[in-house]
């Protein structure tokens, strides 16, 4: 530990009511998760240094907030991540860093080098959550490359419907430490965790775990394939009644077989096919539990109908549906809040969202899928595809998706500032397939040069536009990058949102009086 003396050792600082007071801290980045983080520590009583390289308006505002609560300091400016700052004139016993600071980042490889633990602030939520005096929930952590968030909220939709307080926080929405301050407190907590949040915890046991899948994605960040997997697999660990895992991926069982758990913990799988014992899964269009019964030898509960999940449920919609039945019932919820819960579900924007039907061609958002795993499921779920990909590719490859769905291609339509590695997977595996740059300009059959473009906005008027040239009858045009946005976007949301303005654009284009169609809810 750094330098000076504290009330308490890390080690026993495992509750709200220990003694932080006077524990020297430097928190990185002052984002939701960073300033969540801060706040909670000056409230603890710890002294506060806050650390973040974007000097911007906003960042000014939340670092005034964050003085007035009582931080010690805050640095903003590229000079205040280039190290590690001292704390009230001494090395600092802790730092907390938010998910999107690497393992290599100056601030932490300097807080290594001088054997600074390093905690995120899901480690910090986990050893704050008992106060005496409130209710201490118990946490269901779900992890995957894909669909934690739709699983997170599905979970939380279910604990709900079973009459329990419950929230979705961590990753996505409500920062956990926000949720673990909440006056009244929580009966169950729906946690989604990053492989960026689980590198820096270290002692969470949650109640029922669940890595829903994994695929190559944040190679850049970990380092290795091998490293993201490593992250991945923590979700399992000191994991008390449950490790939920994909039956139908290796990967996610051999990360449960190798999982340090509680004692008596059991290992349920989850299936789009017929169940065998211990699992939860699919039986002539109902879901299913052979794991969470006495009987479960030779009998199964129903927990819920396909059509619970609405009229447009892919497969892995029903995977993340199941998973989400296995965490909930591993707390002991009754079959029926299952089936309440997937009812009450509301899937979120930019999943697989249908924006607009016109002529027989549907229109669909996905820009939450941000590699290639991803848009595979999305991709899946349609025979003929126009598909708008492409973007900021995290270092990830390409060959396997194109291949493995090159035959649902009618065309491809490519955004993104670089889309080299996409291209040469296309070259490759998918050569028949037309291919259009959505930022060069098109005369008939032939490509001009490259037009300047003045906005995120406008590339996806000209994606749309392109894509509205080969679209016939009975095809979908399916917006899913299978790469992140940041090279042209703020967020996925950002990305999402602009194409369905140039979808809308486009339909008021296009549609005469009383032609207009919109497609179902899925």
């Amino acid at each position: 530990m750094g330098g000076g003396t504290v009330s308490a050792p890390l080690a026993e600082l495992t509750t709200w009511d220990a003694d932080w007071s006077g524990l020297r801290v430097v928190v990185t980045g002052i984002g939701l998760s960073g300033f969540s983080a801060a706040d909670t520590l000056i409230e603890l009583g710890a002294r506060v240094v806050v650390v973040d390289a974007r000097d911007t308006e906003e960042n000014r505002a939340k670092a005034d907030t964050l003085r007035i609560v009582g931080a010690a300091d805050i640095l903003l400016g590229a000079d205040a991540v280039a190290g590690v700052p001292e704390v009230d004139g001494a090395a600092p016993d802790l730092v907390v860093t938010s998910p999107g600071f690497r393992p290599t980042h100056p601030v932490l490889a300097a807080a290594a080098a001088a054997d600074i633990p390093v905690w995120g602030d899901v480690e910090l939520a986990w050893r704050v959550r008992i106060r005496e005096g409130r209710k201490t929930a118990q946490w269901l952590a779900i992890t995957g490359t894909n669909g934690k968030t739709t699983t997170v909220s599905m979970t939380e939709s279910m604990l709900r419907a079973a009459g329990l307080r419950a929230i979705a926080a961590g990753n996505v929405g409500t920062p956990i430490l926000d949720a673990i301050r909440d006056p009244e407190g929580y009966d169950a907590i729906a946690v989604e965790l990053s492989s960026f949040q689980l590198h820096w915890t270290h002692s969470m046991s949650p109640l029922a775990s669940v890595c829903l899948n994994i695929a190559e994605d944040h190679v850049d960040w970990h380092g290795s394939y091998e490293a993201y997997l490593a992250d991945k697999a923590k979700i399992y660990e000191n994991t008390q009644v449950a490790c939920i895992y994909n039956a139908e991926q290796y990967e996610t069982e051999h990360m449960v077989e190798e999982a340090d758990v509680v004692e008596g913990c059991r290992a349920v799988g989850f299936t789009t096919s017929v169940p065998a014992v211990s699992m939860v899964g699919v039986v002539e269009g109902l879901l299913v539990d052979r794991a969470f019964i006495e009987q479960r030898k030779d009998s199964a509960a129903e927990l819920a109908a396909m059509a619970d999940l609405g009229e447009y449920a892919p497969r892995h919609m029903v995977a993340n549906a199941l998973a989400a039945a296995a965490l909930v019932r591993a707390l002991g919820v009754e079959p029926a809040a299952v089936r309440d819960g997937l009812r009450a579900y509301a899937p979120g924007d930019h999943r697989i969202q249908p924006v607009a039907r016109l002529n027989d061609i549907l229109w669909v958002n996905d820009s939450k899928a941000t590699n290639p795993h991803a848009a595979a499921a999305s991709l899946a779920a349609f025979t003929s595809v126009v598909w708008i990909a492409g973007g900021l590719s995290k270092g990830v490859h390409y060959n396997d998706l194109v291949a493995e769905h090159r035959g649902r291609l009618k065309a491809v339509v490519l955004i993104g500032a670089d889309t080299a590695d996409l291209q040469a997977a296309l070259a490759q595996h998918a050569p028949d397939v037309p291919v259009i740059h959505a930022l060069v300009e098109q005369t008939g059959e032939r490509p001009l040069t490259a037009a300047p473009v003045t906005s995120a906005e406008e590339i996806m008027v000209r994606a749309v536009a392109a894509a509205a040239t080969v679209a016939e009858a009975g095809d979908t045009v399916l917006m899913a990058p299978a790469a992140a946005s940041m090279d042209q976007f703020t967020s996925y949301a950002h990305r999402g949102e602009a194409f369905i303005e140039a979808v809308a654009g486009y339909m008021s284009e296009q549609q005469a009086p009383g032609q207009a169609q919109t497609p179902k809810e899925p």
